[in-house]
């Protein structure tokens, strides 16, 4: 088991490393984007690349406190289920309650690498390239459909 220390430099050196890889790649609408912390423009939703040693997951996370705007959310996310899923070249789960570390219900679509271990250096480059190939992905589908989502919640 690593050291609270340890574990914050072997976070620091994997997302380095992964900013290093996305360095040049500029989003699908032409901007520079910081990949690691995805810019959705709605408010409580947003876009995680977990790699933890139990979970490797890029995730689109919709918390909305109020539940009529988060069932209004959903429902629209689930109107693009099918254009998401062809756009995204790997298999998308949907799950509607998820709770997350806080104990908090939100609805959470997330992309899956297994077999690979944030704690195995070896598997660095694949996970990397994972988050790379989805973030490209998800950036396609998002920038063609953010406005129907913008408007929903302003």
């Amino acid at each position: 088991m690593l050291s609270k220390e340890a574990r914050k430099e072997r976070n620091l050196l994997f997302w380095s490393a992964f900013k290093e890889v996305m360095r040049k790649r500029v989003s699908s609408s032409g901007r520079r984007v910081n990949w690691s912390t995805y810019p959705t423009e709605v408010k409580n939703t947003y876009l995680r690349l977990i790699s933890d040693g139990k979970l490797t997951a890029v995730c689109y996370d919709v918390q909305f406190k109020d539940e009529g705007i988060q069932a209004i959310f959903w429902e629209q996310l689930g109107e693009l289920k099918k254009v998401l899923e062809e756009t995204m070249k790997h298999p998308t789960k949907w799950n509607e309650s998820f709770i997350n570390a806080e104990g908090i219900k939100i609805g959470r679509i997330f992309w899956e690498l297994e077999n690979v271990n944030f704690y195995n250096d070896e598997d660095w480059a694949t996970i990397h390239q994972f988050f790379k190939e989805r973030l490209i992905e998800f950036d396609a589908f998002y920038q063609e459909f953010k406005d129907i989502l913008i408007s929903l919640v302003d």
